[in-house]
């Protein structure tokens, strides 16, 4: 697939991700958001503003890539006739939102069967937006302009600051904790804010020097996945244990294997 077609699916991705964050912004902190309902436990949480999000930007897509399947948090999958799929996650960091705490955004991603052709994350309330087409460069674009992303040269683990998220289930919570007692005494410090979008678009710009998390969904990673390995770092799978669902780690490749290491 040729890069000029890469970028008019980016386009798409960068719209509907602008779109939809721009009204996540507009009814933040309005009472209907409290309105929620639990999915898979008690703890994970879907509001009247996710639906809202999914809907404008599957209404937006069907505009525009009619022959397209999608795939989204809130609704399911619906297969299409061109060969592509569209992944969308459309707020990343539910609790955050429904507790005033900004740290959300939206995150859209087109695939093929060879994995993501083109990705954005947009954070409405710092205004960046991180995209990344499978031939193109990872990049950062915000007011001051456009940066490209390389991640973090770091080569020393000791000296890491790591990134990473947990599960709604209290027995796999149990599990990480665990993992994290042989983390925390190898690594600078550890940070946990609560979106995987986020977390790995900011790993691919260099806010962090890594980031693990397990039970993460294809909507989670879809976009974040291809920006960080388009910014030059190795993302690898973790493979499942007992307790411990399978995840992703992404890094540079000097920390990469010593931080699987400890937690794959």
């Amino acid at each position: 697939m040729s890069e000029t077609h890469e970028q008019v699916l980016l386009e798409v991705a960068i719209k509907a991700a602008r779109m939809a964050g721009t009204l996540l912004l507009e009814r933040s902190g309005e009472l209907a958001e409290l309105t929620i309902t639990s999915k898979s436990t008690p703890t994970d949480l879907v509001s009247e503003a996710d639906l809202a999000s999914e809907h404008a930007i599957r209404e937006l897509l069907g505009r525009l890539r009619s022959e397209d399947g999608f795939l989204g948090e809130e609704g399911g999958g619906e297969p299409g006739s061109s060969g592509l799929d569209w992944v969308v996650d459309p707020l990343d960091g539910t609790v955050n939102y429904l507790f005033g705490i900004p740290q959300w955004c939206v995150s859209v991603a087109v695939r093929d069967e060879q994995g993501s052709l083109a990705g954005a994350i947009y954070d409405p309330n710092r205004q960046e937006l991180f995209t990344a087409t499978r031939e193109g460069p990872a990049t950062l674009l915000r007011t001051a302009g456009t940066t490209t992303l390389a991640g973090s040269a770091r080569g020393d683990l000791a000296t890491a600051m790591v990134t990473t998220g947990f599960a709604y289930d209290a027995k796999v919570r149990a599990a990480q904790a665990h993992v994290l007692t042989s983390v925390l005494p190898r690594v600078r410090d550890i940070r946990r804010f609560g979106s995987a979008a986020l977390d790995l678009a900011w790993t691919a710009a260099g806010r962090y020097d890594a980031y693990f998390e397990r039970t993460v969904k294809p909507w989670d990673i879809a976009a974040g996945q291809l920006i960080c390995e388009r910014a030059g770092l190795s993302v690898i799978g973790l493979p499942e244990h007992e307790d411990l669902p399978w995840g992703i780690l992404a890094a540079p490749a000097a920390i990469s294997e010593p931080l699987f290491r400890l937690v794959g």
